[in-house]
């Protein structure tokens, strides 16, 4: 390095110079007495020297937190997440998936998890005043064959979910051209596609998210139950290559995961990486828990609810950690336009008032009185007098 470079007192850099120190590493690798035994200089020209050295390597001023709180850099952080298209689900997640690292979203079979899948596909298409990260995704399918007919419905029901984007917006963006899927039927073909063609869709701007649907059904499959070590070992790299893409490109990365069996019961007193009241912990065990930033469960609940003329199965989405999120959930439920929230306030007074009328009408008792909209009119509607 050019030592006449730095901004400090000539009388220093001679110092460097005569101590045949060539490199900032060396300078950087030195504490501050090796380098007042090296130099013969005071302790505050080798503070001046340390500070000046970190100075040129650094090619951005530090930032502290304080003002990352107060938005003071806003170019560190233009856009944060990746909105799932609906207000219930984003305020969940502070927004939606973050740009860079590993959400795994776990649940049983059915509970929904391709939706959620197939959802951000379409959202990620949208501008980012929309929530959107004006580009394509990529999906890659290790177990079924990816469900055509459904991203079609989500296509053209793509203004009912989104009532607030226009109409002239929706029908402008060619979704199914920006959804580039690949197959992988075996773990060799799944390490191709992640180093060697996701890598240059990235790089070319066609997408900025990347599905996998399911990280787990190939790594069940390849491996015996005596060969927990090599398992660990691809998986290790699996996990590595896409933390490496995602915060290369700053592209979400969602990875869908099964779930197994819990065969001693819940624990509260064990950190299992999972619900803590539920019977089921995602596959893959510690290894990959280690290896996601964001977990979320997804899973049925008995019943039904409406919405118009549609009705559906609940669903419970759950927050198990996040560096950013506390643990929290929310009702949601698969409609014909996609997955949506439910206001939970709502939907469980509902839920308890139903409970309620079933149980009186199980007995034989009356229905309670319907309150009017103000206190003289329920006054008057039960025979009271003032």
């Amino acid at each position: 390095m050019n030592w006449d470079q730095l901004d400090i007192n000539p009388r220093i850099v001679t110092a460097v110079k005569r101590a045949n120190l060539k490199s900032v590493k060396e300078i950087l690798s030195l504490s501050g007495p090796d380098l007042q035994r090296l130099t013969q200089l005071s302790k505050t020209d080798v503070h001046h020297l340390h500070v000046a050295v970190a100075q040129s390597c650094c090619k951005q001023p530090p930032v502290s937190a304080l003002q990352l709180l107060r938005g003071e850099c806003p170019s560190l952080e233009p856009l944060r997440s990746l909105s799932l298209g609906c207000p219930v689900l984003d305020d969940l997640l502070r927004g939606g998936l973050p740009l860079c690292g590993i959400t795994e979203l776990a649940g049983e079979s059915g509970s929904g998890k391709t939706q959620f899948g197939l959802q951000l596909c379409l959202s990620v298409q949208y501008p980012a005043e929309h929530g959107g990260l004006g580009s394509g995704a990529v999906f890659i399918c290790t177990e079924d064959s990816f469900p055509i007919k459904r991203l079609r419905q989500l296509i053209v029901q793509q203004s009912l979910l989104r009532p607030h984007v226009p109409k002239t917006l929706v029908r402008s963006i060619r979704f199914s051209d920006n959804i580039y899927i690949e197959h992988t039927a075996d773990l060799s073909a799944l390490q191709t596609c992640i180093n060697q063609r996701v890598p240059v869709l990235l790089s070319r701007g066609l997408v900025r998210l990347v599905v996998v649907d399911s990280v787990a059904g190939l790594f069940r499959n390849e491996f015996q139950a005596d060969e927990t070590i090599e398992r660990t070992r691809h998986l290790l790299a699996f996990s590595s290559t896409l933390h490496r893409l995602s915060h290369a490109h700053q592209a979400p990365v969602l990875c869908i995961n099964q779930v197994t069996d819990v065969i001693d019961g819940p624990n509260p007193g064990r950190c299992n990486f999972g619900l803590v009241d539920s019977r089921v912990l995602p596959a893959l065990g510690l290894a990959w828990a280690n290896q996601v930033m964001v977990r979320l469960m997804l899973r049925r609940l008995p019943g039904s609810v409406a919405s118009g003329e549609q009705s559906c199965v609940p669903r419970r989405l759950e927050v198990v950690f996040a560096p950013h999120l506390p643990r929290a959930g929310c009702l949601c439920g698969v409609w014909v336009e996609g997955v949506r929230g439910i206001a939970q306030d709502g939907a469980q007074e509902e839920q308890e008032q139903e409970r309620d009328e079933r149980e009186q009408e199980r007995r034989g008792e009356p229905p309670p009185p319907q309150p009017g909209p103000s206190g003289e009119e329920s006054r008057k509607g039960s025979g009271l007098r003032t």
